[in-house]
């Protein structure tokens, strides 16, 4: 466990619990993908979820390394955090656009199903650029996701929203 501990750099025990969320939410999206491929044969289901975990934390890994040097952060830990709020800001904005877009009116019915994805997707990617904020600030790591913000806002062209006025 201290090698474990040394290699995230984890100094105090509950910053375990971020390893161990990260690990739920691999099984959780491996089941997921299997039960989605394969129904509900429960041998079969359980294997492959197994075998999904293995290369989705495989993949992880290979992701923390690549953006290791990117990504400012004092500890290693702190990186599971910032993957756990990309994941939780992703599903999110997702369920928010669902039920705003049916306030709206628009149903893939009344309107040609490209656009309906198209607007589905503008609004989805409105309400991520909020839930990514507040949800970075709820898991501690405000200043990460402002920066992220500001910088992903500029690649998109409104980058002139956070320019001070002359």
């Amino acid at each position: 466990m201290q090698k474990f501990k040394d290699y995230w750099q984890i100094t105090k025990n509950w910053q375990l619990l971020f390893p161990f969320l990260g690990v739920i939410g691999l099984l959780y999206s491996a089941f997921k993908l299997a039960k989605y491929f394969l129904g509900d044969s429960l041998l079969l289901l359980a294997s492959v979820t197994l075998f999904l975990t293995y290369v989705l934390t495989k993949i992880c890994l290979y992701l923390f390394k690549k953006l290791e040097g990117k990504w400012v952060v004092e500890q290693r830990w702190e990186m599971i955090r910032i993957f756990i709020v990309f994941a939780i800001t992703g599903s999110s904005s997702v369920l928010v656009g669902r039920p705003i877009i049916l306030m709206l009116g628009i149903t893939k019915q009344n309107l040609n199903p490209i656009l309906y994805y198209i607007l589905f997707i503008i609004i989805s990617l409105i309400f991520y650029q909020i839930l990514l904020v507040a949800f970075g600030w709820l898991f501690g790591q405000f200043q990460f996701f402002w920066k992220f913000e500001k910088k992903m806002l500029g690649r998109f062209g409104l980058g002139f929203l956070f320019k001070p006025l002359p």
